[in-house]
């Protein structure tokens, strides 16, 4: 059995935050999972072929200007602002949260993470969850999907 297959998948958009809301220094990687990850434990820079000295990933910690608003909605950005990766980089590339140790920043400004435990899967549907709490706020925001043009 694979490390990927030994995760427990989270299946609501609550259940995540209340992990967030427990535990600091958590991350959430966008990839085929730990299975595939955990050899390198490194990423590599997509535009030039550069390998960084981690696995890029997104903070999940609550920033403290966020004060006392929604844990679920901060979550739901953080998955929205990426929820264009299993589409642009391919088939069984999936969310997934890690714990792990920041060593370095990659070319976008995302952390890399070494020392990287494998937490738990995220569902699509907690995707989905994400998807209608950004459409219910006022403001329209984008993903951080770039186009080349």
């Amino acid at each position: 059995m694979s490390a990927s297959d030994e995760l427990r998948v989270v299946h609501s958009l609550a259940a995540l935050a209340a992990l967030v809301e427990r535990d600091r220094g958590l991350y959430v990687r966008w990839s085929r999972g730990p299975g595939t990850d955990m050899g390198g434990t490194s990423s590599t820079d997509a535009l030039t072929g550069v390998p960084m000295p981690g696995l890029s990933a997104s903070p999940l910690d609550l920033e403290e200007w966020w004060q006392d608003r929604s844990v679920e909605l901060w979550v739901a950005r953080r998955l929205y602002d990426y929820a264009h990766l299993p589409h642009d980089k391919g088939p069984g590339v999936r969310p997934w949260v890690l714990r792990g140790r920041e060593t370095g920043r990659g070319p976008d400004n995302e952390p890399l993470v070494v020392d990287v435990e494998p937490l738990c899967w995220i569902a699509s549907g907690v995707i989905e969850e994400a998807r209608a709490a950004v459409k219910r706020q006022e403001a329209e925001w984008g993903t951080m999907r770039r186009s080349g043009d």
